[in-house]
């Protein structure tokens, strides 16, 4: 395995924890930060010809490592494609790049269209992947190319369209691409304008959310004519525990970690809630959050 070494900083059985925002998991077979694009493609074609098993963190929200760990190749992008730059109107930003950054780069160069971003914990390969989306915005709104690894290896780039952007889905989630790279359609507005509203949502996320504990985000998608957090609550879950997680008592719709909590712990309060919503008012909870790992 050591040819990994010629594509970055490689690690073996290195933990996963501080590699996302849930600060669980165990540890990888093999972890990867790559140099850059060309180092990423050429480690991800050097695993399927070994038959190694690849998985690609971003910022390492919305997901749950499992304690076992996780078998195969990790590559965490965060630190490498995280490039953003500017053509016009347009904003590029590396698979890496956080949100938050990317929201902030347009704004500070006066392009409106991103201020929902600003508080998703999430990458830009990862938010693309799922269509992320806050406060009555989603990626599919602005993005207007996307540059990815298809299943035969090859560097394609596909439009909106070709996206088949959906909640929280696109082709790509359904298709197992990596995205290298998002294009951003943007428009001029005020600078102002735009961190004040960037502003007024992240004050939102603050009194409503629990962002000073570690979580993925939210837990679940929303059931179609309803809200998660509110059936979780009226089903009287609020403050839940098992071992070291909890259903927020700040908004029922998010597994926090508030005490060294195992994944099996946020596994089985998931079932939990999903049991008792699903008693109460026949919805089925759909999980966000995606479970990765188990050796």
């Amino acid at each position: 395995m050591n040819s990994f070494k010629n594509f970055g900083s490689f690690y073996r059985e290195e933990n996963l924890d501080k590699y996302t925002t849930f600060k669980i998991g165990g540890p990888a077979e093999f972890l990867l930060i790559p140099n850059d694009e060309e180092s990423l493609i050429e480690a991800i074609k050097t695993a399927r010809e070994k038959s190694i098993k690849v998985t690609l963190l971003g910022n390492g929200s919305n997901v749950l490592i499992d304690d076992s760990g996780v078998d195969g190749l990790v590559i965490v992008l965060r630190d490498t494609l995280n490039k953003i730059t500017l053509k016009g109107t347009t904003v590029i930003a590396g698979a890496g790049a956080t949100l938050r950054d990317t929201a902030i780069f347009a704004g500070e160069n006066s392009l409106g269209g991103m201020e929902f971003a600003h508080g998703i914990p999430g990458s830009v390969g990862g938010g693309a992947i799922m269509n992320a989306g806050a406060y009555d915005g989603e990626l599919k709104d602005v993005v207007s190319k996307v540059k990815l690894i298809d299943n035969n290896l090859n560097v394609i780039e596909l439009n909106n369209s070709e996206m088949e952007f959906a909640y929280r889905d696109s082709i790509a989630q359904r298709n197992n691409y990596i995205i290298l790279s998002v294009e951003f359609e943007l428009f001029e507005k005020n600078k102002e304008e735009i961190f004040e509203k960037m502003d007024e949502l992240m004050q939102r996320r603050i009194d409503k959310q629990p962002l000073e504990m570690p979580s993925s985000g939210s837990t679940f998608r929303r059931p179609t004519g309803y809200f998660a957090g509110k059936l979780i609550q009226d089903s009287g879950l609020q403050g839940l525990r098992v071992g070291g997680a909890m259903i927020s008592t700040k908004h029922s719709g998010f597994v926090v970690n508030f005490d060294n909590a195992k994944s099996q712990d946020v596994k089985d309060l998931i079932d939990t809630v999903q049991k008792i919503v699903m008693e109460k008012f026949g919805v089925e909870l759909k999980r966000e959050v995606k479970y990765i790992g188990g050796r």
